[in-house]
């Protein structure tokens, strides 16, 4: 967009410049050069929801890891902010960033329609792939089966929950055959007690889960292929920017795929 410049006198250009600086050191949330804003001044808040490896998870002493942290911290770094991680239910990342309380939404959080209409989103960083968890010896040996009146566990708020929950016309299973938990690990915890048939969610998650818990395979269908990327405010187009310029950069040189790969070996 072309932008018009007027000539202005000396004293009223100086006094322009003294309000706006004045301004800009008095808004609480900006950076060093004003032109992009925080919710606290040189912190980048991450919302997210630490409960989903490899991409967000907690480590032995209480801190954060994982592939959307170690993508945030570089993010941070190259627009010289502190990173925060703000832990939450994954039902309320996308709110917490709609609401000002944190700057940006990074939990293997997938693209969507509905979503769009809450937050803008930055250029994909990965795919997440969603697959089918059941117990060995189960009946249910494709995706189709999962039609027959079986009972689905998912995560509340995902798109494994959003899918699975929509009606048979859409592609679905309605939402009396799903039930929605907290967590992943809650929800593959309801399966090993018979509660439900299946689950649904992300296959490295999957994988995961899978490892640590005997008795419990994947799918070899997968249920449906997705794009993640960061969600920023409506109202910050200007983070937006600068987030996606930053993740661009660490795409081009590498960074991001050497992190993906730390965690996520090939098969």
């Amino acid at each position: 967009m072309k932008k018009l410049f007027k000539i202005i006198p000396i004293f009223a250009l100086a006094a322009v410049l003294c309000f706006a600086f004045t301004a800009c050191g008095s808004e609480s949330g900006s950076t060093d050069e004003g032109a992009v804003t925080t919710v606290e001044e040189g912190v980048l808040h991450m919302a997210t929801n630490a409960a989903f490896p490899p991409y967000e998870m907690t480590d032995d002493n209480g801190g954060f890891e994982g592939i959307d942290i170690e993508i945030a911290q570089a993010i941070a770094d190259k627009l010289g902010l502190e990173l925060v991680v703000d832990d939450m239910d994954f039902s309320s990342v996308i709110t917490s960033v709609q609401g000002g309380k944190s700057d940006i939404a990074m939990a293997g959080l997938t693209v969507t329609e509905e979503r769009k209409e809450n937050v803008d989103f930055t250029d994909s960083y990965a795919q997440g792939i969603q697959v089918v968890i059941v117990p060995e010896g189960s009946d249910i040996k494709t995706v189709d089966d999962l039609a027959n009146d079986k009972m689905i566990g998912t995560q509340e708020a995902t798109t494994g929950y959003i899918y699975c929950s929509d009606t048979v016309e859409n592609g679905g299973y309605g939402e009396d055959h799903v039930i929605a938990y907290t967590n992943g690990a809650t929800a593959i915890q309801a399966l090993l007690a018979g509660k439900v048939d299946a689950v649904v969610i992300d296959n490295n998650p999957a994988k995961a889960f899978v490892a640590a818990n005997e008795g419990l395979k994947i799918l070899d269908t997968e249920y449906v292929t997705e794009d993640y990327a960061i969600g920023v405010s409506k109202d910050n187009p200007a983070l937006l920017e600068a987030v996606n310029a930053a993740l661009k950069e660490l795409i081009e040189d590498g960074t991001v795929q050497s992190i993906i790969d730390k965690y996520i070996t090939a098969e």
